[in-house]
């Protein structure tokens, strides 16, 4: 076991950040910033005010993406489901995402066999906010969201624009 002191600048954990690239989104959501792709933050610095999209970030359907703008999304394994994720750990009729202007985005569970998850916890109905992780079966989605000095501007800040 090595000790950290204080006489050691190279053992030194503490980094300095940007305090104005972290206006409105969390430490967790920066990191989740940071691990997208150049041609992810293009898409994302798009995103008209108020509208909302899911990525893909791990599952069969890797690099995916769905842009959220009508009021119910629905998302199941049936084909004619509005996000369709093809795989038996998801069901039909799996999750249905709301939203209504000038509200908050929700998922709610449809009494899916294996759940819906909402950054780690199983959750029947829960109000997404930018980096919020949907576990539907295999598949892991991100939701964000451009909020007024939000993420477009966030993404400006990181030079992806």
């Amino acid at each position: 076991l090595m000790s950290v002191t204080a006489e050691d600048p190279k053992r030194d954990v503490t980094t300095t950040i940007n305090l104005s690239s972290l206006k409105s989104l969390s430490p967790h959501v920066s990191a989740i910033m940071e691990s997208l792709s150049e041609e992810e933050r293009q898409v994302l610095s798009k995103l008209p005010l108020g509208s909302a999209m899911l990525l893909v970030v791990s599952g069969p359907a890797r690099g995916s993406r769905f842009l959220l703008n009508v009021g119910s999304t629905r998302i199941g394994r049936s084909p004619d489901a509005d996000i369709f994720l093809d795989d038996v750990t998801v069901s039909r009729k799996h999750a249905v995402i709301e939203h209504s202007v000038g509200s908050n985005y929700l998922v709610k569970d449809s009494g899916s066999l294996n759940g819906t998850y909402v950054d780690g916890l199983v959750s029947s109905e829960k109000v997404l906010g930018n980096g919020s992780e949907i576990h539907i079966g295999k598949y892991k989605l991100v939701f964000f969201i451009n909020e007024k000095n939000g993420l477009s501007e966030t993404l400006k800040q990181k030079g992806s624009l």
